[in-house]
This record gives structure tokens, sequence and C-alpha cells, in this order.
């Protein structure tokens, strides 16, 4: 498979296109053929070939087909040829989407008739063939009724919930969730930690303030603060649906949910009586479990920066409010800002693909970002903030992504407990210090990227190696 490739340099990179709301279980699996399904319409409509569709058809290659029927792929790429919107879906329509598809024959596609869709024959899993550009690739066909190809895509989906064409991918070029912006439209471009510490220091600016500046030059402050707003508010509420649902997840491995169990546990443990001084991990760790498990039952998420690892930053954002005497409202918009500028560098210079460097692209980013944030939300100095997120990456480099049984489940979920524990323990460890340290957060960038690429393919997200072969699934 292709080693990562990093996007063209200073590349300005919006928060909000790093943190998207979006549907379980996979930002990569899901999320992203999703979107490419919605690009493939409006290429139809832009080209007035949708009367004329009477057929359309859909390959997965690689890890797409490899982990894909466990991740959700088919369902979430026809949703897209449905028109569906990964904020907006109904989430138990696409839970059934598929049986759907087989009773009626067809795809609901807006704009004109339902057009013909044959699971068997038409949705089709090259598990031996990648693309070239990247392990996640698909193509979508559209063919007319004399059998002519009317319209053939290629799209990657190359991690949190980000989709190219085949062309896009070849200029280095990205996608926007919103207003899009270059290095010149903003006041503080940064291609690196080196660079985005000079600018704070020579401006005096804490690194949320850059980021916000930056956010604030394509979008009104109210914007920036109402969006900001929605995103923590979306992830509140995948936390709190995950601490009341319990019951088994879907999937052949039937692994039961834990959060809803371990919340009453931990409200029963408030009575009187010794402190446990470790209460807060437990809380840590609840926080992440009920987040990951929805997002393992295909629920409402916060790509963060990837659904797999979407249970860290709520996690730890929660931890911060909880724990911390001083927290805020203005105190989880720095969080966010600030874990975006970090997210940011590894998306441009690495990858958060796991298809591509395995789980230290996921896990080890979201680690990363939500150390970074948290020193910078608990009064850390730029420079402790960048040390935070460094020690979050380097203790997590080389992590495999190895689901067993295609599910984002195990070790998915308790990955993110132990994420989010790193996490907190690695801003601590910056916090006791002033910044000062012997590895730089680009240093370890350039690392992780490195081992990604040495990695084998088959302990990225292909279900080839590691627990997904050593771990008996029923």
């Amino acid at each position: 498979m292709a080693a990562p490739t990093p996007s063209a340099p200073a590349a300005f990179v919006s928060t909000f296109d790093l943190f998207k709301i979006g549907v379980g279980p996979s930002s990569s699996h899901a999320v992203g053929p999703m979107r490419a399904g919605e690009r493939f319409l409006a290429s139809l409509a832009q080209r007035d070939l949708r009367s004329a569709t009477t057929l359309l058809t859909v390959d997965l290659y690689g890890s797409l087909a490899l982990t894909g029927r466990g991740h959700g792929t088919p369902q979430a790429a026809l949703a897209g040829l449905e028109g569906a919107n990964p904020e907006t879906v109904d989430c138990d329509r696409l839970r059934d989407l598929l049986s759907i598809v087989a009773a009626a024959g067809v795809l609901y596609v807006p704009g004109g008739e339902p057009v013909a869709f044959d699971l068997d024959n038409d949705l089709r899993w090259h598990r031996r063939e990648s693309l070239p550009a990247h392990p996640n690739g698909m193509r979508i066909a559209a063919f007319g009724e004399d059998g002519e190809e009317l319209l053939s895509r290629d799209y990657y989906s190359i991690g949190g919930g980000f989709v190219v064409t085949a062309d896009e991918a070849e200029g280095g070029a990205d996608e926007s969730n919103g207003p899009a912006a270059t290095p010149a439209d903003v006041p503080f471009p940064f291609d690196s930690a080196a660079e985005l510490l000079e600018s704070c220091e020579s401006q005096g600016l804490a690194i949320s303030d850059v980021v916000r500046a930056n956010e604030e030059a394509v979008r009104t402050r109210e914007e920036v603060n109402a969006g900001l707003d929605k995103l923590w508010a979306a992830m509140e509420a995948c936390i709190a649906a995950g601490l009341k649902t319990p019951g088994i997840l879907p999937g052949k491995l039937k692994v039961p949910r834990r959060a809803a169990a371990l919340y009453e546990k931990l409200n029963a443990a408030k009575a009187p009586g010794p402190p446990d001084p470790l209460a807060a991990l437990d809380w840590l760790n609840l926080w992440a479990l009920a987040v990951n498990e929805q997002n393992a039952a295909g629920g409402r998420v916060v790509t963060a920066p990837t659904n797999g690892a979407a249970g860290i930053i709520p996690a730890v954002i929660n931890y911060y409010r909880c724990f911390a005497p001083a927290s805020s409202a203005e105190g989880v918009r720095r969080f966010l800002l600030t874990a975006a500028a970090i997210g940011s560098l590894y998306k441009k210079h690495a990858s958060i693909s796991g298809a591509e460097v395995g789980c230290q692209g996921e896990v080890g980013v979201a680690c990363s970002m939500a150390a970074g944030a948290l020193a910078e939300a608990l009064g850390g100095t730029p420079r402790q903030a960048e040390q935070a997120a460094e020690i979050g990456m380097e203790h997590n480099l080389g992590l495999t992504c190895d689901p067993v049984g295609g599910l984002v489940q195990v070790p998915c979920i308790e990955r993110n407990a132990m994420g989010a524990v790193k996490a907190v323990n690695a801003a601590r460890l910056a916090l006791c210090g002033d910044g000062t340290h012997r590895v730089s957060l680009d240093r370890v960038i350039r690392v992780m990227r490195r081992t990604g690429a040495d990695m084998s393919s088959k302990y990225k997200e292909t279900s080839r190696g590691g627990l997904a072969v050593n771990v008996t699934e029923c």
C-alpha cells in the first residue's frame, strides 16, 4: 500500500475541517464514503446526467474492502448516493439500509426515478487490490439505459472524514468543510510547530489565540464561537447517550456495553467514605468508553480527529470541566482551537488515517491533540503545550490498527480510554517543567510518518495481523 504523503506545504486546515459531526463507526470507512457518494451526486447534477442514470455501481478497494463490512462502508456509500449527509443522516435508517436496498433493488437517488442497484452485483469488493493514491479507495460509476458508462469517479477517504478525488490527491488538494482559506488569507500561517511557537512568542499569544485569529479571517467571531459550541454540544450529547444505553454492540463479537453500568457504579461510590485518589481516572475512562460505544453502534459522533479515536478529546475536555478549578466555557473553546492546531500538523505532514500509518495516526494523534490542548487550558505556555503534544505522540509511536473482526470495538474502545489517560498524564508532565525538552513535536511527527511507512500493511486497518488474527472472534 502507498506510503503516506504530506499535503501541500503551509496548507490552512480549519478547526471545522478537522472536527466534523458525523456518524459511526468509522470516519474513514463510513463518513468518508458517504461524502464520496454526495460528491458523486453533485458531479452527476453538474453534467446534467441524473435523469439519464439508470444504474449505479460501487467498487471498494484495499482497506475499504478488507474491513468495510464491519466498518459500515457499503451502507454509508449508498446513503451518500441517496443524498444523505453524515451530520444529519437518520442513524436508524442507515443501520437498516442494506436490507432496504436488498428488498427494493433500487437506490432512491434525488432528482428523478429510483436507480437500479443489486447488492450482489453492483457492490464489488476488491480485497487484494488498491487504487494508487491511498489504501482507502473507491470507484463510483453511473450507467445509462443502454449500458453506456456516463460517469466514473475515483475517491480516496484519507482519514477523519476527508475525501479527495484522484485529481485532488495527485495535486495535493483537500476538501474544505466551510469557507476556504489559503495561507495568504490568514494572519498567522504556520507549517510547523516551530513556526506556530514563533508566532505565539513574537505576538505574546497563546496557541488558541493564533488559531482563533486565523479562523476569524474567514468567519466572524460569533460564527467561530457558535461553531465551537456546536462541536462541544455534539460531543456532550454523545457522552450522555453512551452513559444511558446498556446492551450489546452490533456485530458478531457480541461485545457488551460497559459505560452505563460503570456510570451507575461511580455515582453510587459518591457515598460518604474515604475518597479514592484515582477516581478521576475512572470518570475519564467512563467518558471515553461512552463515546466509543456510541461510535461502534453507529451513533452520532464528532471526528476528533477520527471516529476510531473520537472518545479521547471529549473525555479529556470533561476531565478539564469537572476537575480543573478554573474551567470555563471559554476554556473549552480554547481547548478545541489548540487541539485543532496540533491536529492540523499531523494532517499536513503525516496522516490521521489508520489505513496509512496504523492507530498511531488515530488514537496517537488524538492523544497528542488532547494533551497539548489540556496543557493550555490548565494555564500552560505555548512551549508547555507543544511539549505535552509531543509526549502524547512519543508514547504512541508504532501503535498498530488491528481491529478484531473488522469492527471498531476490540481493541478500539478501550484504546480510547487508555489514550485519554495518557493525554492527561502527558499534560501534567509537561506542566512540571518550563517547556524545554529534547524531542520537538515537529520531529516526532516526522518519526510517526516514517514509522507508518515502515509498518507492515497487515497492521494498518486490514484485520490481517496483530489482535485481529490472534483473538477468537466467537
